[in-house]
């Protein structure tokens, strides 16, 4: 029987597909570098707490979440990772999709994300 070990990457795929944060935040390392563009500009975070953070500003709340697309492969040392969501709250709907390249092994050590901006449909 092969086992096949699970990435950071990986985990984190599963725990954005069930809008579980706090699994999210699991699979950052405590020193994980976070560079995004995103509109209306590029911004920098650096470790656990401060990416959590913005991954939370982005999809937690009470707004319904639901996963329209995602894919994960590797590329080179790399993964890329991509995702498409719907949030939807009492009056409006909205997507967003991102595409984040990242090194990872247990943990996600760097993301570097590409962000399409909330659309609203």
């Amino acid at each position: 029987m092969i086992t096949q070990q699970l990435t950071g990457a990986d985990l984190f795929m599963a725990a954005l597909s069930r809008r579980d944060l706090g699994a999210m935040g699991a699979c950052l390392a405590p020193d994980v570098r976070f560079r995004a563009l995103v509109p209306p500009g590029p911004f920098e975070a650096q470790g656990r707490a401060e990416v959590l953070a913005r991954l939370e500003r982005w999809f937690g709340g009470t707004d319904r979440f639901e996963l329209l697309a995602a894919s994960a492969y590797a590329i080179g040392p790399r993964m890329h990772l991509s995702w498409r969501v719907r949030m939807t709250g009492a009056d409006s709907s909205r997507l967003v999709e991102q595409h984040a390249f990242v090194t990872a092994g247990e943990r996600i050590e760097s993301m570097d994300l590409l962000c399409s901006g909330w659309i609203a449909e």
